[in-house]
């Protein structure tokens, strides 16, 4: 066994961690967790997956469940394409009646990449797929100094190139779990802990004292701000809600009526504005005589390319009012039961814990 590959191997049998996902080789359960763990922590993921588990214990029963049950078990992870994609895959792997068994055809599943089917061919099968995640562009990064950007096209060529090259044929499984957790836990971005690398003595990176300049990358994120206001309109017993159909964030969970205006706007501009002259024709909510309160002023919600500055407005209508064109009209009592982004959902946890309104914080 190779060197590089035999000292993670006998650290991780010492420092691995003990994770329900790696006591079992069901490709559905490794699976799962999987595209949980995808741009998600394990300490966040772990009781999103043992609830999944229990209530969608194979990909027949998720096959058939209702896609908002779905996305409700998914609520507050982000990224909610995954859940939709997950769900696809299961009704593509219930027809066929079996889980694949070669990294071409789990890699023809919906949402299934390059990784997520070597994760699911190495620890359900033991064949020798290499993972690459951000962890193992880390730890390879560093040890062999590769200035090579990771996010450039040569760069991931040769990223996989080496993880394949450098992986245990033997025991692909471990390896793959031991380089993940190493810089998981030791090979950290920031302030790695270097004195306990079993790679320390042949670090290239840590001998020329450069750590902090690997992983290289070309690209920076562009950072989009978009602007919302969400009119929270209720009575004594019901709100309006909307699924979001658009090819937008959020796209099938239920959402508030929103407007979304260019830039940053006071309370005042926006209750004037033309955006809001619209919103409240389009839902004919222009034919009666309203109030509106600034219940939360301007709280961000930060998402990968996204940063949203929502407020939240309320208007009070009387109880026989009942028609918001484009809305439906649900019991407050039972907004638990709709899949919502985590911003909205913070919003109903007030709602939901006081009864009422006043105005309210939300946490960042």
């Amino acid at each position: 066994m190779d060197n590089f590959s035999s000292r993670l191997i006998d650290w991780y049998e010492e420092n691995g961690r003990d994770l329900p996902w790696r006591q079992t080789r069901d490709p559905y359960k490794i699976w799962i967790s999987e595209v949980i763990l995808q741009q998600t922590r394990v300490a966040q993921g772990y009781e999103y997956y043992l609830k999944f588990i229990h209530r969608f214990p194979d990909f027949q029963t998720l096959a058939v469940a209702d896609e908002d049950e779905v996305m409700r078990y998914w609520q507050g992870l982000g990224y909610y394409s995954r859940a939709r994609n997950l769900h696809e895959a299961a009704r593509t792997l219930n027809q066929l009646g079996y889980f694949p068994e070669t990294y071409k055809e789990v890699k023809a599943l919906k949402g299934v990449g390059d990784y997520t089917a070597a994760a699911i061919c190495s620890f359900a099968y033991g064949l020798p797929y290499a993972v690459v995640d951000g962890n193992v562009y880390r730890v390879l990064s560093r040890h062999y100094a590769i200035e090579e950007p990771i996010d450039s096209t040569e760069g991931k060529k040769m990223f996989a190139a080496l993880a394949q090259d450098v992986m245990s044929k033997d025991f692909p499984a471990i390896y793959n779990q031991a380089i993940m957790d190493l810089g998981a836990l030791i090979c950290t971005p920031v302030s790695p802990r270097c004195e306990d690398c079993p790679l320390v003595d042949t670090c290239l990176a840590y001998h020329k004292q450069q750590t902090a300049a690997f992983p290289v990358k070309k690209m920076k994120v562009k950072v989009t701000d978009r602007f919302f206001h969400y009119i929270y309109i209720y009575n004594s017993t019901s709100t309006f809600i909307r699924k979001r159909q658009e090819d937008d964030i959020w796209r099938n969970l239920y959402d508030l009526p929103l407007v979304e205006t260019k830039e940053r706007i006071l309370e005042i501009d926006f209750l004037n504005s033309d955006e809001f002259i619209a919103f409240k024709k389009a839902t004919g909510l222009d034919m009666f005589s309203v109030e509106v309160e600034q219940l939360v002023r301007e709280v961000k919600h930060i998402l990968s390319h996204q940063r949203i500055h929502a407020s939240f407005y309320g208007i009070r209508v009387p109880d026989n009012f009942e028609t918001l064109l484009g809305y439906q009209l649900v019991d407050i009592a039972e907004l638990h039961n709709f899949p919502v982004s985590r911003l909205i959902n913070q919003f109903f946890s007030v709602i939901l814990g006081t009864k009422k309104i006043k105005k309210i914080n939300l946490c960042h």
